[in-house]
């Protein structure tokens, strides 16, 4: 799997003095590979999050491309589009986006549910990462009775219940403790063992022991950066 991110721009239109036009991501370059993990540092609206949202084919960027294996994803239809995210791309966001009125299994399986693709292997896949995540005991709970923490590891688990072959996680352990943020992260490393491509998007400075590549943002602007 490569993904690849050429002259990758996003620029945003809003009322202020001067220029009307603000750059979020300035020609950004970037190549994910699978079996690599790179984290990505930088200050809140410095353009991480708009960056990882074109990657993933929900923003569309003002200009530049995303390819993956050769597909510039934007040339997609939406149709086709939502299902190559659906079926090749795990994106855990930085809020929440629980279901309310399923449970937390059916929360997980929702990636196959969405297209009538259910089978006996992905509910046992599913019940294996819940169990990975700790959260196997919540199986048949509803999100309004999780922690931030255990919504939080719901959502990992539903981004990496296809077995992607990118996956994309915004700010993952925000909402955890130092134990649940290690195992997160060891994870993560895992599904990239495994073949994945996994770039995350964090404040955790101590997620760069768990990576390959560090990179940096700041003002729009995309550079590698030295693993402390």
């Amino acid at each position: 799997m490569e993904l690849i991110a050429k002259d990758l721009t996003k620029e945003f239109i809003r009322e202020s003095k001067g220029t009307n036009r603000f750059v979020a991501v300035d020609k950004a370059e970037l190549t994910l590979t699978g079996g690599e993990t790179a984290v990505l540092f930088g200050r809140s609206g410095s353009g991480k999050t708009t960056l990882l949202n074109m990657l993933a084919g929900l923003l569309t960027p003002t200009s530049g491309s995303v390819t993956l294996d050769g597909q510039d994803i934007y040339s997609l239809s939406d149709r086709e589009l939502s299902r190559l995210r659906n079926q090749s791309i795990g994106v855990i966001p930085q809020g929440q986006t629980a279901i309310h009125s399923l449970t937390v299994l059916e929360n997980v399986l929702l990636p196959f549910t969405l297209y009538n693709d259910l089978t006996d292997d992905a509910c046992a896949y599913a019940a294996e990462l819940l169990e990975r995540l700790d959260i196997a005991h919540l199986a048949a709970a509803k999100p309004s009775e999780l922690s931030g923490g255990e919504l939080k590891r719901m959502a990992i688990a539903r981004a990496a219940v296809r077995r992607p072959q990118l996956l994309l996680a915004d700010e993952p352990t925000g909402d955890l403790d130092d134990e649940n943020t290690r195992e997160v992260l060891t994870f993560l490393k895992e599904l990239a063992a495994s073949g994945s491509a996994v770039f995350i998007v964090t404040h955790e400075n101590d997620a760069a022991d768990y990576a390959d590549r560090a990179l940096r943002m700041n003002k729009g602007v995309l550079t590698e950066a030295e693993k402390q």
